[in-house]
């Protein structure tokens, strides 16, 4: 199974550049499909009847020890809607046929990396899968060509690279003080007192906290984020950054640090001042995508938090915010390319009034913005009251305050969007704006329903998550 689901997107790739030319259109439909396949691999329940076994020598020349658990099926799940809701804007914002095509390749790569880290057992292989998502992001980022793009990509490039330096490091210090670096090898070395090895676990942190763009290391994210095509923000909010970066921190957490200090004091301090650092930086922005791409620091900041409290509390807390803001994020970017479709720019500060022009993107972008700050009975509620119990659970009473109040400045900053985009007398150049085709309400409005039926449907949610959320 594990070995499937890379070959899979692989093989895509390698039959979509055999294609004649002229049958390159069906790129999108192929691409399409196999994240549907994504999707249904997540419930991974329907495939254990399935015998995967005629594929372990396969397994075996990769060398990789992969195995897929709950905590990687909610990767590949996220990976699959997001990834779709991608392409259907994708199909509507990128005109030329070459874009759409290398879009559509380059999503596949990224897909290859991310099943991958949904799967890996060992820190080299982690590192591996994450420079493979991360090599397919470069090149998305300058799918446009532009001066800013490549600003954007450059920035990632050269922190990313700072990145691969403190995660081989990592590496080759573990090999030296505990002779392995699969994660169960790490957890037992963990759990005995050894400086060196606590100085290469923390360099890893540090290079997945360049990849998660966790603040100091978050210099890259709103220049890369603004400065691609919308398709391109749509993938990367949604699940790149949170793939590479977030989840490989809550894989770590979960299987190596045990909830054992100082491990738990990292994430602790990290994560708050990413929550408060990317919050109030978002509270001052004029441009629509720079404000969720701060948005996102904060956010991915509260997933951070809920790992530094209750081990099996914050890990299911973390898990559902993951999944949350997954799904909102990648919302609000698919709203922004339809505001910027329409009205051609994306300064807030020049908007006013369109709700009344495009009622379904004002009410999705309301559905997602109060979600991510955290109201009742939206999905982002109840992700956030776990980390804040979590908190509590652990006695990090200072921490879960911190998660609250930086709640407020979530709710601040996307009223300020909401009032300076949707609300308000229509100005007079936005008179004439209609709402957006229906290729990118699709998407829209079908994450917009996951999060308001996650919200009312939670408690059932939480079963299935207690049942094997870690």
């Amino acid at each position: 199974m594990s070995t499937f689901l890379l070959l899979v997107p692989f093989l895509a790739v390698v039959i979509l550049n055999l294609l004649p030319k002229r049958a390159r259109v069906a790129a999108f439909a192929i691409t399409f499909l196999v994240l549907a396949l994504e999707t249904a691999a997540a419930f991974v329940a329907r495939f254990v009847a399935v015998d995967w076994s005629f594929l372990a020598p396969v397994e075996r020349v990769l060398g990789f020890g992969l195995s897929l658990d709950h905590l990687g099926g909610l990767l590949l799940l996220c990976a699959g809607i997001v990834g779709m809701a991608a392409l259907l804007v994708g199909r509507r914002t990128l005109a030329e046929a070459s874009e759409r095509f290398m879009f559509a390749n380059l999503v596949l790569v990224a897909l290859v990396g991310i099943n991958g880290i949904a799967m890996v057992r060992d820190l080299f292989t982690l590192y591996v899968f994450v420079e493979v998502t991360a090599v397919a992001t470069f090149i998305l980022i300058t799918l446009r060509h532009g001066g800013h793009a490549f600003e954007g990509a450059w920035k990632y490039v050269i922190l990313s690279a700072v990145a691969s330096v403190l995660m081989l490091s990592s590496v080759a210090l573990l090999l030296l003080s505990v002779g392995g670096i699969s994660l169960d090898e790490v957890k037992t070395a963990l759990a005995t007192p050894g400086t060196l090895t606590w100085v290469a676990i923390a360099l890893f942190l540090c290079g997945l906290f360049v990849k998660g763009a966790l603040v100091p290391f978050h210099g890259w994210l709103a220049d890369a984020y603004t400065a691609a095509p919308a398709p391109v923000s749509v993938f990367m909010a949604g699940i790149v950054t949170k793939a590479s970066g977030i989840f490989a921190l809550l894989r770590i957490a979960s299987s190596c640090l045990g909830g054992a200090l100082p491990g738990r004091e990292i994430l602790l301090v990290v994560g708050a001042l990413s929550i408060v650092v990317g919050a109030f930086l978002a509270l001052g922005q004029s441009n629509m995508k720079r404000m969720l791409a701060y948005s996102s620091v904060s956010q991915m900041g509260y997933i951070v938090l809920a790992l530094g409290g209750d081990l099996r509390l914050g890990i299911v807390a973390a898990a559902l915010h993951f999944f949350n803001h997954a799904i909102s994020k990648s919302q609000l970017f698919a709203n922004a390319a339809a505001i910027e479709e329409r009205l051609g720019t994306l300064d807030m500060d020049k908007m006013g009034g369109i709700a009344a022009r495009m009622p379904v993107t004002a009410g999705t972008t309301a559905v997602a913005t109060l979600s991510i700050a955290g109201l009742p009975p939206l999905a982002g509620f109840w992700s956030k009251l776990l980390i804040v119990m979590a908190l509590w659970d652990a006695k990090e009473y200072a921490f879960a305050a911190v998660a609250i109040l930086a709640s407020l400045v979530t709710l601040a900053y996307f009223l300020s969007l909401q009032r300076r985009v949707f609300f308000g007398k229509t100005l007079p150049e936005w008179a004439a704006v209609r709402e957006a085709g229906v290729g990118l309400l699709v998407p829209a409005v079908a994450l917009a329903a996951i999060t308001v039926v996650l919200g009312i449907g939670f408690p059932f949610a939480l079963r299935v998550l207690l049942g094997g959320g870690a």
